[in-house]
């Protein structure tokens, strides 16, 4: 069963965002909470509200909040969107009907050679797409947010930043992630034709959002979605660049160096793919790139420079690696 909770909202933040923070009194406790404005509408203070708690009782290190399931007092009035008709979250609690991007662009294929660059983790988009935009300055890049992590596309700090600073020139989320800036995909494959055909990206990141799920054996991980968008992006007759997940601090010895997440999807691969970085023993079939890695430029950024809870100079190598992705990237789609 869900674990919800009803609780009374005591403090109610800017609700013009994708994802309004709030505090909820439950009990006698304050807590921290989230509500994505766009499925269960703006809070305010006083309201009466219901609240899923799983993260935050589990102490999850990405689950530091509440989640608004539904609010009782101003919530039970959506209509959803008209002359939508294919749902999101499907048969779940919170299905919802969007208008998928694929019927705006049915026939659509990406352009041969269209360079699609594959990551692990959400942590790595803004490196990399720093990176990107560095090689080819003002080229459109776009980015698809797969299942693997957070599921709503409002939740990413790192996207609505890198859309401000025009590194980012669309949003889309596919399959089970919705709540995309420019945009709702059934498909992977949706997203990147849609992107390509009527955003006019030339290249495209494909992803989870926050977070990531895992279990820490050797298929149960979120990460493992890189697989399938790496062949769907290959079907389509894009280059793919996989962005390899690497560490140089992670107490975890199966992520430190190459992530065996990363080892997992070159090994299972049916076809050789581009990776940035050195050629890793026993995964030599695949085309691998070397490329400079601007750290100290990225570190006057701004950007967002944590992943896992440290700090780029707490683990260079993740950010190393991602820095060039985005180069070994910006190269392939010129190659084209």
């Amino acid at each position: 069963m869900l674990t919800l909770r009803r609780g009374t909202v005591t403090t109610a933040g800017d609700p013009a965002g994708p994802m309004q923070e709030i505090e909820v009194l439950l009990g006698d406790v304050h807590r921290p909470a989230l509500a994505d404005v766009a499925l269960v509408g703006p809070a305010r203070e006083g309201d009466e509200v219901i609240v899923n708690t799983a993260a935050m009782d589990l102490d999850l290190d990405s689950g530091g909040f509440d989640l608004v399931h539904v609010n009782l007092t101003r919530g039970l009035d959506g209509e959803g969107v008209r002359g939508a008709h294919v749902m999101k979250l499907n048969y779940a609690p919170l299905q919802h009907a969007v208008a998928p991007v694929e019927e705006a662009s049915p026939h659509e294929r990406p352009p041969d050679g269209a360079a699609v660059a594959v990551l692990f983790l959400h942590g790595q988009l803004a490196p990399l797409a720093w990176a990107f935009g560095q090689a080819v300055p003002g080229a459109r890049l776009g980015f698809v947010q797969t299942a693997g992590g957070a599921l709503p596309g409002g939740l990413s700090d790192a996207v609505r930043v890198l859309r401000e600073r025009g590194l980012l020139h669309g949003h889309l989320t596919a399959a089970p992630a919705y709540g995309g800036a420019d945009g709702e995909a059934i498909t992977t494959a949706g997203a990147l034709q849609h992107g390509f055909a009527a955003l006019d990206w030339k290249a495209a990141v494909v992803g989870p959002g926050p977070g990531i799920l895992g279990s820490g054996t050797r298929y149960g991980h979120g990460g493992l979605i890189a697989l399938e968008s790496a062949h769907t992006a290959a079907a389509l007759g894009c280059q793919v660049v996989v962005a390899p997940r690497r560490s140089s601090a992670d107490p975890r010895e199966r992520h430190r160096g190459l992530s065996h997440h990363t080892r997992t999807v070159l090994e299972h691969a049916l076809i050789p793919l581009t990776v940035a970085g050195v050629p890793e023993p026993g995964l030599e079939r695949h085309d691998w790139r070397d490329a400079t890695a601007d750290l100290d430029g990225y570190r006057k950024t701004g950007l967002p420079a944590r992943t896992m809870g440290r700090s780029l100079d707490e683990d260079p190598e993740f950010f190393e690696a991602a820095l060039r992705a985005g180069t070994v990237l910006a190269g392939v789609m010129g190659a084209a």
